[in-house]
């Protein structure tokens, strides 16, 4: 079965002014669509069609190697934004006791830990992503170049908690080179229920 473009639960200006409405309407329906379509077309007939992209994106040293590429780059970019677009929200959501504990333990505050997570987003040099993900008994912080994710490092799909797409075409319409003042508006729409549920599912 072929995948398919998610849908949202909240519309395409609803996240503003923290990520506008033209960037979320070219976001998810230029570029992600376009990664659903290229990885339809990579994998059709082969015997990784049908399989889940958890599947596909922890295997990809299996894949063809005239295939990898195209999966690598399509296949990350459809999961990365599937997960993203979950962990946004327009309502505020609080995070459960659990999630608050842990990043105390893991960080020292949330505070530290959303300094944390921007160092690694301003870090990425070029496009990427940062990522929040279960590790051990705690939780750590990594980037990912291009549209990479901890999926291909072996980390388990119910390991990783929080998502942050960098590549310019996530802000750059709003933001321009203010990556920083992104990220920092990122915080204002993170669903925090959303992720608290990852975290309660990473066990």
């Amino acid at each position: 079965m072929a995948f398919e473009l998610p849908s949202l639960l909240y519309n395409d200006t609803a996240l503003e002014p923290h990520i506008d409405g033209k960037t979320m309407e070219i976001h998810r329906g230029k570029h992600h669509a376009a990664y659903v379509t290229n990885l339809n077309n990579a994998i059709v007939g082969t015997e990784w069609d049908g399989k889940s992209i958890e599947e596909i994106l922890a295997n990809l040293s299996s894949l063809p190697e005239d295939k990898r590429g195209a999966v690598r780059n399509n296949g990350g970019g459809h999961w990365n934004h599937s997960l993203f677009w979950q962990l946004l929200t327009p309502n505020a959501t609080d995070m459960s006791a659990e999630l608050k504990s842990a990043i105390d333990k893991s960080f020292g505050s949330l505070d530290a830990m959303k300094e944390a997570f921007a160092k690694a987003s301003m870090g990425r040099f070029g496009s990427g992503w940062a990522w929040l993900l279960v590790d051990g008994d705690g939780l750590k912080i990594t980037s990912s170049p291009n549209q990479d994710n901890p999926l291909m490092d072996g980390v388990p799909a119910n390991k990783v908690l929080l998502g942050l797409d960098v590549w310019e075409h996530a802000y750059y319409l709003n933001y321009q080179n203010r990556r920083a003042d992104y990220v920092t508006a990122f915080w204002n729409v993170v669903n925090w229920a959303e992720v608290s549920q990852r975290f309660a599912h990473s066990k």
